[in-house]
């Protein structure tokens, strides 16, 4: 038989790279549902240190449905729900997914840890399990070339949101985050993070549809509120904890030798809720609290406190006085 030629060739390879197209993109929409249909078990400095795009291209697109509001307006109760969703999903970031998940700086029960994580997820940073294991992967190489988000390594894009929009800084090393692996709860939020943030957007459009129609004089309707409420509050409580990595390693002032870049910023405390007191944080990370004076306002911490005084948490751990003070340790 003789040789096939270039054009029957051609025509078997077509199909079969539309087929492969096909199944990558499928599978790309498949782990934004299922984060388990990854890049199968590779270690993961292994992966390719490139952008990837089924990831970007929703981020981006996450940004751009904000400029719906050019269309929907805007109305005071659309205002105010997406200060309280920016609020509560922000305290559920700072205190869970960072000081109780990553740091376990107190104790709650198995219940509270799973609310918290759920509402956490909501504020589409993935679960817990994955949030835990990068920050305590930023911490182990906090400004070496090995920390995925650090401004002096990488830049300040990078540190800022490019490094989980990268196939290999998206992947977590679960190693690190063994102690949360053992509830099927959390890792069962972290499969399917995704499905919160989609049931809060329905809410957040059904509350609008409703309001629309019993309460008319609030001038608001479903598309309004799905805009303020979960678009444009999620994304600025995105960027908002996205400058702890970024800004706080290059803006304000350092009071302890912590052989890194973190910086207190009183300016991003308030944003977020007491998570500028950064350099605090890196030089004692256990503490439940992180803005360390009287005077260094940390919001988190309050409500942390008040949810002890309830019972729902306990063991707050804080840092020592002789710590805090130890002159060795403080640059002024």
């Amino acid at each position: 038989m003789g040789q096939p030629r270039i054009q029957d060739t051609m025509s078997m390879t077509a199909p079969l790279a539309t087929a492969t197209t096909i199944r990558a993109t499928a599978l790309a929409v498949v782990r934004w549902f299922d984060s388990s249909r990854g890049y199968v078990a590779a270690a993961r400095e292994s992966l390719p240190d490139r952008i990837d795009w089924a990831r970007i291209l929703p981020f981006v697109l996450m940004h751009l449905v904000c400029l719906g509001v050019f269309w929907t307006g805007v109305s005071r109760i659309a205002a105010l729900v997406a200060l309280i969703a920016y609020l509560v999903r922000m305290f559920a970031i700072t205190g869970f997914y960072h000081r109780y998940f990553s740091h376990r700086s107190f104790k709650t029960s198995r219940a509270s840890q799973f609310i918290f994580g759920l509402l956490g997820a909501s504020a589409v940073q993935r679960g817990p399990v994955w949030w835990a294991a990068h920050h305590r992967h930023h911490h182990a190489n906090s400004d070496n070339h090995e920390d995925l988000h650090s401004p002096s390594q990488h830049g300040f894009i990078r540190a800022h949101m490019g490094w989980f929009l990268t196939v290999r800084g998206f992947e977590p090393d679960l190693r690190l985050a063994r102690d949360w692996m053992k509830f099927p709860e959390l890792r069962w939020l972290d499969r399917f993070d995704i499905l919160v943030p989609i049931a809060l957007a329905a809410v957040m459009f059904g509350l609008g549809a409703v309001l629309a129609r019993v309460a008319p004089a609030l001038k608001t309707s479903a598309s309004q509120m799905l805009i303020w409420g979960f678009f444009i509050s999620t994304v600025l409580c995105w960027h908002a904890t996205y400058t702890i990595n970024s800004l706080s390693h290059v803006f304000g002032r350092q009071r302890y030798r912590t052989g890194d870049t973190s910086r207190n910023n009183w300016l991003l405390a308030l944003l977020t809720m007491g998570e500028g007191w950064h350099n605090n944080h890196h030089y004692y990370p256990n503490a439940a609290r992180q803005g360390f004076y009287w005077w260094e306002w940390d919001v988190t911490y309050y409500g942390l406190k008040v949810m002890s005084w309830l019972g729902l948490i306990w063991d707050l751990k804080t840092v020592p006085i002789p710590v805090r003070d130890n002159p060795a340790r403080r640059l002024r």
